[in-house]
This record gives C-alpha cells, sequence and structure tokens, in this order.
C-alpha cells in the first residue's frame, strides 16, 4: 500500500529542489506495461518544461494539483498561448484542482508557487520512445534559451491570474 502523507509530499520537494531539473517524480504504478500509469510529480518554480504533445501515442492526460499551485499552458500549432488554465490548492476564487489534457493539444505545466505537486494519471502501457512529441517552435530543455522563456511563460500566466483574481497576489 502507498501512503501519500505529508512527509511523502515534503521529501519528494526537497529531492526535486535539489535535482538537476527542478522536478521529481515517483512512479506509483509497478511496470510500463500497466493499464494505468500512474504517478506523483513534484515541479519546482525553475522547471521547464519543455512544449510537447501526446499525438504519437494518444492517450489523454490527467493532471489532478495535491500541493500549490500550477498552470496549464496550451498552444497553438504555430505556438501562440491559446489558453491558460489555473488548477491547484491555493484559495483562489473559482480554481479548479485539475484537468484532463488531449493528445493532440501542445501544453506545457508551469509551478506558480513553491512546493507544488501534482498527481497524474495516463493510460498505458507506456512507451517511452512515444511518450513526448516536442514542440518544434519551443527551446528545448536544457537549451541557453529555455529559461528566458519560462520566464516569459510565467509572466504571462501570473498577469493573467491576478487579472482573473482581482489583483490579488500569490
Amino acid at each position: 500500500m502507498d501512503i501519500f502523507s505529508s512527509k511523502y509530499f515534503t521529501t519528494l520537494v526537497s529531492e526535486a529542489r535539489i535535482s538537476d531539473r527542478k522536478r521529481q517524480h515517483r512512479n506509483i504504478h509497478r511496470s510500463l506495461d500497466e493499464k494505468s500509469q500512474r504517478l506523483m510529480n513534484a515541479i519546482g518554480l525553475e522547471s521547464y518544461i519543455a512544449p510537447h504533445r501526446h499525438f504519437l501515442d494518444p492517450k489523454s492526460e490527467c493532471l489532478i494539483a495535491v500541493r500549490g499551485l500550477f498552470a496549464a499552458v496550451i498552444f497553438s500549432e504555430n505556438g501562440t498561448v491559446e489558453k491558460i488554465e489555473f488548477f491547484g490548492t491555493e484559495k483562489f476564487t473559482n480554481l479548479s484542482v485539475g484537468l484532463e489534457l488531449l493528445p493532440e493539444e501542445w501544453h506545457t505545466v508551469v509551478a506558480l508557487t513553491h512546493g507544488s505537486a501534482l498527481f497524474e494519471v495516463k493510460e498505458g502501457p507506456f512507451d517511452p520512445k512515444k511518450a513526448k512529441e516536442f514542440a518544434p517552435w519551443a527551446p528545448s530543455e536544457g537549451s541557453t534559451d529555455a529559461q528566458d522563456y519560462l520566464d516569459q511563460l510565467r509572466a504571462l500566466c501570473k498577469q493573467r491570474l491576478l487579472n482573473s483574481s482581482g489583483g490579488r497576489t500569490f
């Protein structure tokens, strides 16, 4: 049995903070062949998840916030931001706790508060070679442009969040 206690998440967030990618996941499923792929993922403020979609192995991805505040940024085919969906456990009016992303949607997830963690679910089995198709118009993770791009996305997310919450800070 897995227990997702406060200590579990504190440890996961601490591991994310010291990792090179500033995020850390733990699989809940026991095998990549399982019909349901489930994992917890702590994502730090400095973590850049390159925009991608799951079209090569078309399966929806469900994200549920366990701690913190996130923005799912949805892009058009040419990289224009089409939509930003906020979700989390923070106390904002009308804040969702999660969402489901369609396989054809170009997207990224941006953590907006320290200590953010989410629960991810995707249909299995999982094929790492087909897991993600990265957007050709966005910087690759670890590239020299990645941090600037993440900073721009975060600034846009904060601006939209502040506008939608009546100027309330987070």
